[in-house]
């Protein structure tokens, strides 16, 4: 049974594993192993980390290839874009990645199997489970393949992460009681091709400022900009 269900994971990922202890060592959270008394390498932390790494350079080198003309500062945009926790889970829920896992009874029991840190931490394992499988060359094309449409969107300037909702989740369990307002301070151009600019305020102080052609990207941006200044 575990054979024939790994056959459909593989066919949906593109690849057949070799040596299918990868695979499995990519499907196995780190609360499984511990519960079941497994070596920590037989967990998939250290497989996620090789993928992380193959991860960002696939995508960078995917980017720096199509976009030949572009800016070293748009190119690091757009792949951190495409680089992140919610790809990785987008891609990894297509997948069906949360039925195969092997997670701890505890994990199990709070949702770990839908959660996307876990998600997106066992795309990257199979990433690098596939490195190991095979080659450079071999996990360049399976990522391309997978990853193809959000490279587009990125390009296209459409792959918008919902930083909103990242920060109004941190903010709920850091602060509770108080909400993010977002207001427009100017804008700036014709109807046709107006610029919002907006400040994002919590408890009366300014965490964040954004710009952009509509007020939700603008909301977006003023997000984005909290995030980095570090309402953590």
């Amino acid at each position: 049974m575990i054979r024939e269900s790994y056959l459909i994971l593989e066919d949906a990922v593109g690849y057949c594993f070799k040596n299918k202890k990868l695979l499995m060592n990519a499907l196995t959270h780190s609360s499984y192993s511990s519960d079941k008394g497994m070596n920590y390498s037989e967990n998939n932390e250290r497989l996620e980390y090789l993928g992380d790494a193959f991860f960002d350079a696939i995508i960078g080198t995917r980017l720096y290839k199509l976009l030949p003309l572009e800016r070293e500062g748009k190119l690091s945009k757009m792949r951190a874009k495409i680089v992140c926790e919610d790809s990785l889970e987008d891609i990894g829920k297509s997948l069906k990645l949360g039925d195969y896992l092997l997670i701890g009874k505890g994990e199990e029991q709070t949702g770990g199997r839908t959660r996307k840190s876990i998600i997106a931490n066992a795309m990257e394992a199979i990433i690098g489970a596939i490195y190991l499988d095979s080659d450079y060359d071999t996990v360049y094309d399976v990522v391309n393949k997978l990853f193809d449409d959000k490279v587009s969107l990125a390009i296209e300037g459409k792959l918008l992460t919902d930083y909103k909702t990242k920060l109004q989740e941190i903010i709920q369990k850091k602060y509770k009681d108080k909400a993010p307002s977002y207001e427009v301070i100017k804008t700036e151009g014709p109807d046709h091709d107006k610029v919002f600019f907006m400040d994002l305020i919590l408890d009366e102080e300014i965490i964040g400022k954004g710009l952009g052609k509509s007020k939700k990207e603008a909301e977006q941006n003023a997000a984005a900009d909290a995030l980095t200044r570090g309402v953590k």
